[in-house]
């Protein structure tokens, strides 16, 4: 049997881990999303025995983010959980498209930049919502609303008992998480996430804690398969735009998860264009089943590849053992308090928000910083779709800034022709820098353009310099001398 499947002991281990580290997420993600946590089971066993299997990431492991609760959130509170099946199935359908097309490896052009930007708006945006989970508080709809509320909220709190054990409850979760790395390494043997939920809920149990828990339906009674109904919402914009953002956000995140995986490991390179495939069909199965949409999560990967996992077995028991619990041990949940959960989430949140990069990155490239900061702030102000396509935007008109980036060098020697060196990427966008360097040029002196050290030069600029170089010439002076490409 071992010479079967050498590394069965290895996997298997690491199974349990990322089972354990995987749990509290999968039905935190859940509650936050304003969905049965039954539903974040769902999509975990489905991430992990479905997804799993397939080809793409070895290593990597699927299931309900804390990137996407925020999209999720929204989408329920606009079209209802029933909608969500199809936003879910159809976003698998275009991943699956896009990968079969071969069009994964196209998402690592995507601006890094624009994605850690997107992450960090969702990071603030889930930090201000589960805050307010944390005091037992209802969160304003906008980000905007949640980040201004929230010291009306917290001050509310503190006349409260019930608010206040809350909060206590929360933040203990979050201290927790915090220290867990400093423990000694025989406690570590138990992961941060569900040592955290595990001693809240004694701590809540023991001290009789008035707090929210969460509420069970089953595992069966929970699946709701979408109705022919709701996929006349297809035809939506609101549902269409949806759907684009959950595919652009889902396939982005978990593409650049499998670039990270691939750091951390030195087994077999993820194979992109399979990866999304499998993505597309584990969200397609999840839409079916109207559960939560998934993608690749860097904290249970990360936790598989640490706990010695060797191949993509150690993901795919994962998923058996989510399976078992949900089936054999729901009623477990109801006594899982929400505090805890939005613990979790606060302090997943934060792990969004990439501070030594923003730091690092206005030191060496300032305009990358600035993209970043623009779609963080821009998705808490308007909306992750919106935010997401101010920030590509903003990447494509940087690009496209240093793409026409130009040098003119002029040298005149005080007698003889003046000499004028262009080198760089003559566009249409530094035309007037080019004319009007060029029409400062001494009109009754013989001029030499040396167009040599041009990469490119498109035809509008190729019109004007030749315009501009018939000008010179008219008025008597010799014509312009022009060294082409």
């Amino acid at each position: 049997m071992m010479t079967k499947y050498p590394h069965l002991r290895q996997d298997f281990a690491a199974s349990l881990v990322v089972f354990l580290v995987a749990l509290p997420l999968c039905v935190g993600v859940a509650v936050a999303s304003g969905v049965p946590a039954e539903l974040g089971l769902v999509t975990g066993i489905v991430g992990g025995i479905v997804t799993g299997l397939m080809r793409g990431s070895s290593l990597q492991v699927s299931g309900p983010a804390a990137g996407m609760t925020v999209l999720v959130f929204e989408a329920v509170q606009e079209f209802g959980l029933p909608v969500l099946g199809v936003i879910v199935l159809a976003t698998g359908v275009l991943q699956i498209l896009m990968g079969t097309l071969k069009l994964g490896r196209w998402f690592r052009a995507i601006s890094v930049s624009v994605v850690e930007g997107m992450l960090a708006g969702i990071g603030l945006v889930l930090i201000a919502g589960q805050l307010y989970a944390m005091a037992d508080a209802k969160a304003p709809a906008s980000g905007i609303g949640k980040i201004a509320g929230l010291p009306g909220a917290l001050a509310d709190a503190v006349g409260n008992t019930g608010a206040l054990a809350s909060l206590g409850l929360g933040v203990g979760t979050i201290a927790v998480l915090v220290l867990w790395k400093h423990m000694p390494a025989k406690v570590r043997t138990v992961p941060g996430p569900l040592a955290a939920v595990g001693l809240a809920t004694l701590a809540a149990l023991a001290f009789s804690m008035p707090v929210a828990t969460v509420e069970v339906q089953g595992l069966l009674g929970s699946i709701q398969p979408p109705s022919f109904t709701a996929f006349g919402e297809l035809a939506s914009i609101g549902v269409l735009a949806t759907i684009v953002a959950f595919t652009l956000i889902a396939s982005a995140e978990s593409l650049f998860s499998a670039a990270a995986v691939d750091r951390l490991h030195d087994g077999p390179r993820t194979a992109y264009d399979k990866e999304l495939v499998a993505q597309g069909a584990g969200n397609a199965l999840c839409g079916v089943l109207g559960a939560l949409p998934m993608t690749a999560v860097i904290v249970r990967s990360a936790a598989n590849v640490q706990a010695g996992a060797k191949t993509k077995a150690s993901r795919v028991m994962h998923g058996v053992w989510l399976l078992l619990f949900a089936a054999l041990l729901p009623g477990v949940l109801a006594y899982i308090p929400i505090p805890a959960l939005a613990g979790i989430l606060v302090y997943s949140g934060a792990k969004l928000i990439p501070v030594r990069e923003i730091v690092s990155l206005w030191r060496e490239h300032r305009g990358e910083a600035l993209i970043l900061v623009v779609t963080a702030v821009s998705i808490v102000a308007v909306s992750m779709f919106e935010g997401v396509l101010i920030g590509l935007a903003l990447a494509v008109a940087k690009t496209a800034w240093e793409a026409s980036h130009l040098k003119l060098e002029v040298v005149d020697k005080g007698a003889g022709p003046v000499q004028a060196y262009l080198s760089g990427n003559a566009t249409f966008l530094r035309l007037p820098k080019i004319l009007d360097s060029l029409e400062s040029l001494p009109q009754d002196r013989p001029v030499e353009l040396d167009l040599s050290g041009l990469h490119h030069l498109d035809h509008a600029c190729r019109t004007a310099l030749e315009n501009w170089a018939e000008r010179h010439s008219g008025v008597g002076t010799e014509p312009v001398r022009v060294t082409a490409q």
